[in-house]
């Protein structure tokens, strides 16, 4: 196999290659069963075509500089968890719109370029924080996205099945090519993200780039950590080391100063513009406690990352009814909270991670569209978490805007 010298924090140098992570602890393992041939699912996903184009990987990268230094933004959002069902032309058509109205909402306002990053064409994974969960008085194994197990509520449907591996990679390619139709010059009409969670689908789809001299996972453009495999000696974090992608990490309140240099250390060592994101994602209650220095300490460090807003996954609770909801009153109250604390820390906002849809969803609380704690349950369509309809979602970035207003 071949392999790639990469620079490690403590100043030597070794040999990377897409199975390395196998040397490190991989937290959140999807469970697979003993003897089902994944070794052979992995060698068919490795025979496959990439879904992205190693050119593209680079070209968001160098697009991704200019937020860096202050000359554009980024707005990421999408689906909590995409499922397998067939791609529809319209929910397509309806993403890509909402996407570019948000950009376009914040872009006017501003008069900076905005990046437009889909959460899409490979979201199929989700973390849990437990193993298990009650569904109707059963326990069964918690559902973990499509691309491990089914979420209908019986034993056999939630058993993890890794030919899910290449039903994802069959699903990705066709919202590829919908997003594709929809772009221009051959290039989708969104850059591609996803959570880079279950590496047994991600490392065959990492290629060699002769051009660019390295490794360039071609499963996405740009692949994030979240937060509970951010660790700098997980596997997840290793895995993304390596590749040439732009990258991302999930930040929570837990979070410290030495973690997170730590982090950039392993990710960015060459502390270049454009390659580490850092998607904050501490809780309107907490952002303007817990951020401030953690940015103060990346400045400090020279690692010249970039800053966005989930004011998504911080701010979740349960609705009366059960079912979990967001507010709108958090999720601004973060999104303020956050800009003043990134300023505090001597850096500069990059964008917002939204989770969100053009469906008219009523699965978060609140804002102009005026829904209801009521009417939680009326329109509740997500595969895993609460998104933002897109009223909220309008809203959302125009308070972002208005926020940012002092930057430009």
């Amino acid at each position: 196999m071949r392999t790639e010298v990469v620079s490690h924090p403590d100043g030597t140098r070794a040999s990377w290659h897409p199975a390395r992570w196998r040397q490190f602890r991989a937290l959140q393992p999807p469970g697979w069963p003993e003897s089902v041939g994944l070794r052979g699912i992995r060698a068919q996903l490795l025979r496959r075509a990439p879904l992205v184009a190693p050119e593209e990987v680079l070209a968001l990268r160098r697009q991704l500089a200019d937020v860096a230094e202050g000359r554009a933004l980024v707005l990421q959002m999408g689906d909590c968890a995409e499922t397998f069902a067939l791609p529809a032309r319209a929910d397509i058509a309806g993403a890509v719109a909402l996407s570019r109205e948000a950009a376009g909402i914040v872009g006017d306002r501003l008069r900076t370029p905005v990046i437009a990053v889909g959460r899409i064409a490979g979201q199929f994974a989700k973390p849990r924080s437990s193993l298990t969960e009650d569904v109707d008085g059963v326990r069964l194994p918690a559902f973990r996205g499509d691309l491990v197990n089914d979420c209908r509520p019986d034993e056999l449907s939630r058993r993890p099945e890794p030919r899910r591996l290449l039903w994802g990679y069959e699903h990705a390619a066709r919202t590829l090519s919908l997003l594709r139709e929809s772009g221009e010059g051959g290039r989708p009409a969104l850059w591609t993200s996803h959570e880079a969670l279950v590496l047994d689908y991600e490392e065959p789809l990492t290629r060699w780039d002769d051009r660019n001299g390295g490794w360039v996972l071609c499963s996405t453009h740009f692949p994030w950590v979240g937060e509970r495999t951010r660790h700098p000696d997980s596997a997840h974090v290793r895995f993304l080391a390596g590749v040439a992608n732009a990258v991302g990490s999930k930040v929570g309140p837990t979070t410290t100063p030495r973690d997170i240099v730590r982090l950039a250390q392993v990710l960015d060592p060459d502390r270049r513009p454009g390659r580490l994101v850092l998607i904050a994602r501490m809780g309107a209650d907490r952002v303007e406690e817990g951020l401030p220095g953690l940015v103060e300490a990346l400045r400090q460090a020279g690692h010249p990352a970039i800053w966005l807003c989930d004011p998504m996954h911080g701010n979740t609770v349960r609705s009366r009814s059960g079912l979990k909801t967001r507010h709108m009153s958090a999720v601004l109250g973060e999104i303020r909270g956050f800009t003043r604390a990134v300023r505090r820390g001597g850096g500069r906002p990059g964008g917002l991670h939204l989770e969100a849809t053009a469906d008219g969803v009523t699965e978060c609380v609140g804002g102009r569209c005026g829904t209801l704690e009521s009417q939680v349950p009326d329109r509740y369509l997500t595969a895993c978490d609460p998104r933002l309809n897109a009223d909220q979602t309008r809203e959302a970035v125009e308070c972002f805007a208005d926020e940012m207003m002092a930057e430009f």
